[in-house]
């Protein structure tokens, strides 16, 4: 079992930020509506509540039963590894080729109901959100016990959190920088950091558990 408190939690804050930065249709919508201007706390608070809810179902269920088995949590947590590896390929991938935002400043606002529904869309039948809230999230928790699994689900939806409100309540200051090949770039490469960096932690500790 890995050690409690602040260790888990910083863990599952690293995680989290590290998926959720990746560049996706979640992403895009809420980065959007903020350089728009279009209700950017309410897009940032559902969104959050939407990954906070997800995270807690991973936490709760696919954690708690990865928890029971420690051949079934060495399994999750080594499937969780590769995933990640492939997951940093892909933005160093995406890195090379390069990527942009663009916006369209004269749409017309959408409604508060329009907007409410695609944030609650974005976030819940987004199937990159739920891969990695409740099957990599959740999954991965299942090397810590009870408290541990609190903890680390804790700092995962601080991550989101901080990342939602930064993008939207950012959103005008970044949109003329991510208009740039080159901002998309250094954001992939530093994803791709973080996730290959977690792999390798997390690979050791799946031989581990295994091989006891």
């Amino acid at each position: 079992m890995e050690p409690l408190g602040p260790s888990a939690y910083y863990q599952g804050f690293a995680l989290s930020a590290g998926l959720i930065m990746a560049i996706g249709a979640q992403n895009v919508f809420v980065l959007t509506q903020g350089a728009r201007g279009h209700r950017p706390w309410l897009v940032a608070g559902v969104c959050t509540a939407c990954d906070a809810l997800l995270i807690a179902l991973g936490v709760g269920g696919v954690g708690g039963l990865a928890a029971s088995s420690p051949g079934v949590s060495g399994l999750l947590a080594l499937a969780g590894a590769a995933f990640l590896l492939a997951y940093g390929l892909r933005a160093f991938r995406n890195a090379c080729r390069g990527g942009c935002m663009t916006l369209a400043a004269d749409e017309a606002p959408p409604s508060l109901r329009t907007i409410l529904l695609m944030a609650l869309g974005v976030s819940l039948l987004n199937p990159h959100a739920l891969l990695d809230t409740v099957v990599l999230i959740g999954g991965l928790s299942g090397r810590l016990d009870g408290a541990g699994r609190l903890f680390f689900g804790l700092g995962a939806v601080t991550a989101s959190a901080c990342w939602f409100y930064s993008l939207s309540l950012g959103g005008r200051l970044l949109a003329p920088v991510l208009r740039r090949p080159a901002a998309w770039r250094v954001l992939d490469v530093l994803v791709g950091l973080t996730m290959w960096g977690l792999a390798a932690g997390i690979g050791r500790e799946a031989l581990a558990m295994l091989a006891a």
